[in-house]
């Protein structure tokens, strides 16, 4: 694994000091070794200087001088208090012949001496790694050796046996010593190399949390540089790189936002997979197809599924031509399927588009608008039909005025003419009301506080409850957005739901008016009311012009608002339990940042009023 340039510093500080503390402590332990052995060497020699002391007080008083030296109580007792030097093991006098004329220890008198032992002189003289090889790889004895003269003439030899054992012990207890400021120093060490790691490092570390950040999408990112002359110049650098990366991501987001835009809201169902068969992209119109959300090809599709067929035919032969191709869902309709590969550089394959286009509701929309077409026609014949009989209904109205004048004495007379005034009065109504149904409005669309345009119609609501003792409850979050609306439209609408809801419940009963905001951003108004219902044979038919249940309704009332609501290009819900009431709920669009003040005179998106238009929907129980 690799390590890290923080590790790596700390690691090169500490090996510096280490390596610098470890020889300085070689170099200490071995001048010391030096020392030990140059002072163990001194002390042999002292006792040799002592002994040729004696010696020659002794010699020069007696005849035999070896005879002197084996029997003189001063040069046995030097000799036996020798060992209580440190390191000193035994001293001796040897004649010319190796045997032994005193010793430390009596028994050994005129015993041979070994002279294998090696000299303690030569490992004085030696170099530091001989000297260290001998203090840690023998147990023998060393011997300080010192020749006895009389007269210039050799007598014998001084030998001082000295065991190296002590003063390795005493050296190994030094080099403890060593160890443990090694340590120590090494710890100190590593503890100072992280502290100057962490601030030297400190530019880096900071430049790449910006980094991060700028990964992690923010824009506004900057770094915190030392005043320094190179690292001022890489924050400015840093600065025109992230400046330049937010421009470019404000760009790119641009792009993408609007691209996810025109895909979510094709007809056309779209997705990407990856090479493996990963679902990577899909469209709303392409998910609602899919078992699951995500996953790989034949989790999402099963085997027998058209689209999976076509996916993996370009998966396993990318370089074949395509052609759309007319398929038949599972669940019915016909759809026209293309599966597109997708390349990069070299051509190497990224992935799969399948782009699938719904046939069975373009020949829907297809029949939709040439029967559009021909509604449209048929309602402005209506019109001018309409228009052609008001003009003869207020002709026939002008003569029956005339004839109530010449027949004003006669009673039963009378009584024709008014029969017929009622009921030309009534026609003339019905070709009012079919006049205004038909006739294009202008709207003047604004944004519109729905809670105070429902409260402009209180009094006018208030009064009709009181007929029939209904209880009427507004209920309006406070942060309810404003409608797009034409408000004088939407009055008279929400004036006819008010007002049909209080006439369904002649023996009292409760008015709910609500506002809530949808899902979706909609401004949904609920009139719900606990009246007679509505069956659900009539449910269905309630918005046709003219149709109505009551003794005296005209049948244009609730035309006329799903009339306004489709120029609204709105919706309309109604939901209705015979017996225990009905409810109405309208969806509105919600008012934009910007009042763009739209006046279309044949309603929204340029549709006529009489092209027909989806936003109803009916539940009864």
């Amino acid at each position: 694994m690799p390590l890290s340039i923080k590790t790596k510093q700390v690691a090169a500080v500490t090996a510096i000091v280490g390596l610098a503390v470890v020889l300085v402590s070689v170099w200490y332990v071995s001048s010391l070794a030096g020392f030990w052995l140059a002072e163990t060497q001194a002390r042999a020699k002292l006792i040799g200087s002592a002994i040729q002391h004696r010696m020659n007080d002794v010699v020069r008083t007696g005849d035999d001088p070896i005879e002197a030296l084996r029997t003189d109580d001063g040069l046995t007792s030097i000799l036996q208090a020798s060992i209580y030097s440190e390191n000193v093991m035994y001293a001796a006098i040897v004649d010319t012949r190796g045997l032994i004329i005193n010793h430390t220890d009596r028994a050994r008198v005129d015993t041979g001496m070994n002279t294998a032992t090696l000299d303690l002189s030569t490992l004085v003289a030696a170099s530091p790694i001989e000297r260290a090889r001998a203090l840690w790889e023998s147990n023998a004895y060393y011997e300080y050796r010192e020749p006895l003269l009389l007269d210039d003439k050799a007598l014998g030899t001084v030998l001082v046996g000295v065991s190296l054992l002590v003063l390795r012990g005493n050296i190994e207890a030094q080099l403890r010593d060593v160890a443990i400021t090694t340590g120590i120093a090494i710890l100190l060490t590593s503890f100072v190399g992280m502290l100057l790691a962490q601030l030297t490092l400190r530019p880096i570390h900071v430049i790449r949390t910006g980094l991060a950040r700028l990964g992690r999408g923010e824009t506004d990112v900057d770094v915190d540089l030392p005043d320094d002359a190179e690292l001022a110049a890489l924050g400015d650098s840093f600065k025109a790189v992230t400046a330049r990366l937010a421009a470019d991501r404000s760009a790119i987001d641009g792009q993408r936002a609007t691209l996810e835009s025109v895909v979510d809201n094709l007809e056309d169902a779209v997705a990407l997979f990856s090479p493996a068969g990963a679902l990577l992209f899909a469209n709303p119109a392409m998910e609602s197809t899919f078992v699951v959300p995500t996953g790989q090809l034949d989790q999402l599709l099963p085997r027998t599924h058209p689209y999976r067929a076509v996916v993996e035919h370009v998966l396993a032969q990318p370089d074949t031509p395509q052609r759309p191709t007319r398929v038949q869902m599972p669940g019915g309709g016909e759809r026209l399927v293309q599966a597109h590969p997708v390349e990069g550089p070299e051509r190497r394959l990224l992935g799969v588009m399948l782009v699938a286009r719904n046939l069975t509701y373009l020949s829907q929309v297809e029949s939709t608008l040439s029967y559009s077409r021909k509604l449209a026609a048929l309602g402005r014949l209506s019109a001018g039909i309409a228009h052609e009989v008001k003009n003869p209904l207020n002709a026939t109205m002008i003569h029956l005025e005339l004839l109530k004048m010449q027949v004003a004495g006669n009673a039963a007379a009378l009584d024709h003419v008014a029969t017929i005034v009622s009921q030309v009065r009534r026609l003339d109504e019905v070709v009012q009301g079919f006049l205004k149904f038909t006739r294009p409005e202008d709207l003047q669309l604004q944004p519109v506080d729905i809670e105070q345009l429902v409260a402009d119609l209180m009094p006018i609501v208030t009064a009709e409850a009181g007929k029939h003792r209904v209880d009427v409850r507004i209920e309006f979050p406070a942060d309810l957005p404003k409608a797009y609306a034409d408000p004088g439209m939407l009055q008279q609408a929400f004036l006819n739901l008010a007002l049909n809801a209080c006439q369904a419940m002649a023996t009292g009963g409760r008015l709910r008016i609500a506002g809530a905001l949808t899902a979706a951003r909609q401004i949904a108004v609920t009139f719900e009311d606990t009246g007679v219902g509505i069956t659900p044979e009539d449910l269905s038919r309630i918005f046709d012009l003219y149709f109505t249940t009551k003794e005296h309704g005209s049948g244009i009332g609730l035309s006329l608002v799903y009339r306004t609501v489709q120029l609204h290009d709105g919706e309309i819900e109604v939901q209705s339990v015979p017996g225990r009431g009905t409810t109405f709920r309208v969806l509105l669009r919600e008012a934009p940042l910007v009042d763009l003040r739209l006046t279309p005179s044949r309603g929204i998106l340029g549709l006529a009023p009489d092209v027909p238009h989806p936003p109803r929907s009916f539940s009864a129980s």
